[in-house]
């Protein structure tokens, strides 16, 4: 390919009152780089990127767009005729806080997407220890979206983006329900699942070990948030991940993530897990509440700021998908 996707970047997402949501991500221990009165932008302790999270102040809760970073500007370019090449209309934003150029387009799901190469850099804080605190994150992982087709939506993020799946969920004749697929060397940057869509499931955030989500948890009931874990934690059949599920003021889904493995080897085979194995939704055994399941984040149109009519799943619904 003629271009070079690196890694899930940033995501932008609506909040009605910035001083709760300042409040909440900062007891989980993000660092905000700097905030006016329309929005914040936040990042992980060991990021050197400007942000990985831009919260802006608006009306309702929704995803504005998830972010993936390519090498270098020549790449961008050349995605973005990929991308009109293939019939898709591409919006250049050139002037946004901190970011370079940048273009976005709706997905073949339906998805708000942006690709950068370049961001403004800044001071690590990752040997700043006494700055750590509630479960001290350390930088963005991935995305999981609820999209209709989840088929169509793997086939054209390996064959044409470049994609490579880690696992895969499959039920009756094989059809794949969810699908996780990645960049950087680990299980996934993306992760596709069976639902009504296209919606934002979560984001993910990587924690230096699983003592930080126990700290987190520990950090938000004192503060009062123990209403917002909404599942964890736990630990993933599925990447083998340690987890823990967040809801923010908004409504939001956030994961603090932490434990999957390497996937850089070029013959790593994908591993293929039943619909109907419970170890696959959590390895412990216990289950997700029903809001897991059918709760999660609308997005908005790239070219209207709109937000994208919902489309019902291509397969039967069924409770038991599980993603990270």
């Amino acid at each position: 390919m003629s271009f070079d996707i690196i890694r899930s970047g940033r995501a932008v997402l609506h909040v009605k009152d910035l001083e709760k949501s300042r409040k909440f991500y900062d007891a989980l221990g993000f660092i905000e780089t700097e905030s006016d009165k329309e929005q914040i932008f936040l990042r992980g302790l060991e990021e050197h990127n400007h942000h990985s999270l831009l919260l802006k102040k608006k009306a309702e809760p929704a995803l504005e767009v998830i972010s993936y970073k390519v090498r270098s500007e020549a790449d961008l370019d050349h995605l973005a005729a990929k991308l009109e090449q293939d019939g898709y209309e591409v919006k250049w934003i050139d002037q946004q806080k901190a970011l370079g150029r940048a273009f976005r387009y709706q997905d073949v799901s339906g998805l708000p997407v942006e690709f950068y190469a370049t961001m403004d850099t800044v001071d690590r804080k990752l040997q700043q220890y006494d700055l750590y605190k509630g479960a001290k994150v350390q930088r963005i992982d991935h995305f999981n979206c609820m999209v209709p087709d989840v088929e169509a939506a793997q086939n054209y993020y390996m064959k044409e983006l470049g994609f490579a799946c880690s696992e895969y969920t499959a039920g009756e004749e094989d059809k794949v329900w969810a699908s996780w697929l990645h960049r950087k060397p680990s299980v996934h940057d993306v992760a596709f699942m069976n639902g009504e869509g296209p919606r934002l499931h979560h984001v993910g955030f990587w924690l230096k070990d699983p003592m930080s989500l126990i700290d987190g948890c520990d950090v938000l009931a004192s503060l009062g948030y123990g209403p917002n874990i909404e599942r964890g934690p736990g630990r993933h059949g599925l990447s083998n991940a340690f987890f823990l599920y967040l809801r923010d003021p908004d409504g939001h889904r956030i994961e603090l993530y932490n434990g999957d493995y390497l996937t850089s080897d070029p013959d790593f085979k994908p591993i293929r897990w039943d619909l109907d194995d419970p170890m696959r939704q959590t390895f412990w055994g216990h289950e997700a509440p029903d809001c897991w399941f059918e709760e999660a984040t609308e997005v908005l149109h790239v070219h209207n700021e709109e937000k994208v009519e919902l489309k019902a799943a291509k397969l039967k619904k069924r409770k038991p998908t599980f993603v990270i």
